[in-house]
């Protein structure tokens, strides 16, 4: 595996440090992103015989930071921190006793401190996973066995959506996995979420990237669509067959079918296929079959203050652990949906080149950009959507999540600088990627602020595109 030496040296004087110490403190954020950092951060320390405790923070702010303990242990931020030095310095933190581990930007500050972070130095699909395993190889060069997780950790951000499949350092890391046996690569596989739990006309259905007309949206015309092909869709059971249980040349009559379907609707078919990551050590039907369920399990626990939960499974609880996670995916899964309901039911308002829907207090802030998400696919497609949520914990404070499709971060649309630009003119602060970001923002702004996100996204794709429909 290759990377930029200045990168290579940062990895090492972090891991250096780390070793130096006794007992660490971990600081995480609490999605599947910060759940796998914390995972492997905290099996690499403890390996190598540093006393370990951790934390998980739904944001870095003044409120969150009396989570972090006022006691001697080292602290390592993980998937934040980057962009709040400041803060840090500004509760007494000092540069030896600070490190951060981060994909996000960075924040000028009047304190160096010590910091591994992959965007500087151009690999921006990378997620803080995937950097905190290469702290952790360079802790020791046996920690190959947590590739996994940090393959979950990049899927779970993002990492592989925009080019359907992992690049870069984050490809080289599932490769060490692939070598392990702990991973397998599928290089063309079915570009759908629930290959290894969903029936495949379920499966099919929920797709929006590519959206297939006909068939994205539409379960029972996805079933139709499979029945016109004569292939077994149930085993001998009578169960639904999922996609990865489907016999290959049944898989090639399917895809075949879907291209054509496609390209007889005038779109290409190049995201009708993406790379899988699958884990075969991991039992059939369940979420921790492959990357993306996996990752979508731990977001489940993250989402509903239980990130520990999601830890203890990347350490490899497969009892209670694993039962309680269950439990909250469905839950989690529940609620998205009654979510995604109210937001069709309610509707949108449109301007320009943003839609946008105020939800009140009627759900928790941590689901709201998982709901923008999938209601983008039943709305308009070429408009980037903004939700924003009270904070009935903080209420001079409205969450607001952004987000995009691939094509529209091909035409040039940057979520991730809208919400900070945006969010800053208001006196909040805000950040994320180009195609999913979110802020906080002063309650009464509301207005004023979606318009000025309407005003730079129409100067950054200055010409909407028409969407699928």
């Amino acid at each position: 595996m290759t990377t930029v030496m200045g990168f290579s040296e940062d990895i090492r004087a972090v891991a250096a440090e780390l070793l130096a110490q006794d007992s660490v403190t971990i600081v995480s954020h609490i999605d599947a992103d910060g759940i796998t950092g914390e995972a492997i951060l905290a099996q690499a320390l403890s390996r190598a015989g540093v006393t370990v405790q951790s934390v998980f923070v739904r944001q870095l702010e003044p409120l969150t930071m009396r989570q972090v303990p006022e006691d001697a242990t080292f602290k390592l931020f993980c998937d934040l921190g980057a962009g709040q030095q400041n803060l840090l310095a500004e509760h007494g933190l000092s540069e030896d006793e600070v490190a951060i581990i981060d994909h996000h930007v960075s924040q000028p500050c009047g304190r160096d401190y010590l910091q591994v972070n992959c965007l500087p130095y151009g690999h921006t699909k990378l997620s803080a996973a995937g950097v905190a395993y290469l702290v952790a190889r360079a802790i020791d060069s046996g920690n190959t066995d947590l590739a996994r997780i940090a393959v979950i950790g990049n899927i779970g951000d993002m990492m592989a959506r925009e080019d359907c499949g992992l690049v870069g350092i984050a490809r080289d890391i599932a490769q060490e996995g692939a070598e392990h046996g702990a991973i397998e690569i599928r290089q063309r596989d079915l570009n759908c979420y629930g290959i290894s739990t969903r029936p495949l006309h379920l499966c099919l259905s929920y797709t929006d990237d590519p959206f297939i007309p006909g068939i994205s949206t539409n379960a029972a015309g996805a079933l139709r669509f499979l029945e016109k092909l004569g292939v077994p869709l149930k085993d001998t059971a009578r169960r639904w067959l999922v996609w990865e249980e489907i016999p290959p040349e049944d898989q090639r009559a399917i895809t075949s079918a879907l291209a054509q379907q496609l390209l007889a609707n005038g779109q290409g078919i190049s995201r009708l296929f993406s790379e899988s990551y699958l884990f075969p050590g991991e039992p059939e039907r369940t979420p921790l079959r492959n990357a993306q369920e996996f990752a979508t399990l731990l977001n489940a626990c993250g989402r509903w203050s239980r990130p520990g939960v999601g830890g203890s499974i990347c350490r490899g609880d497969r009892g209670s652990a694993y039962r309680e996670a269950e439990h909250m995916l469905t839950n989690h899964r529940a609620i998205i949906r009654e979510l995604l309901q109210f937001i069709l039911d309610s509707g949108v308002t449109e301007l320009s080149h943003l839609q946008y829907i105020h939800v009140g207090n009627r759900y928790p802030d941590t689901i709201v950009g998982i709901g923008a998400g999938m209601a983008l696919s039943k709305l308009a497609m070429h408009k980037p959507i903004l939700i924003m949520v009270a904070q009935p914990e903080d209420p001079e404070l409205t969450k607001v999540s952004l987000r995009t499709t691939t094509r529209m971060v091909e035409q040039g649309v940057d979520l991730q600088q809208v919400a900070t630009e945006a969010s800053a003119k208001f006196g909040g602060a805000g950040g994320g990627h180009r195609i999913a970001a979110g802020a906080f923002i002063p309650r009464g702004a509301e207005q004023e602020f979606v318009f000025h996100v309407n005003e730079l996204l129409a100067g950054q794709c200055p010409c909407p595109g028409t969407g699928h429909r």
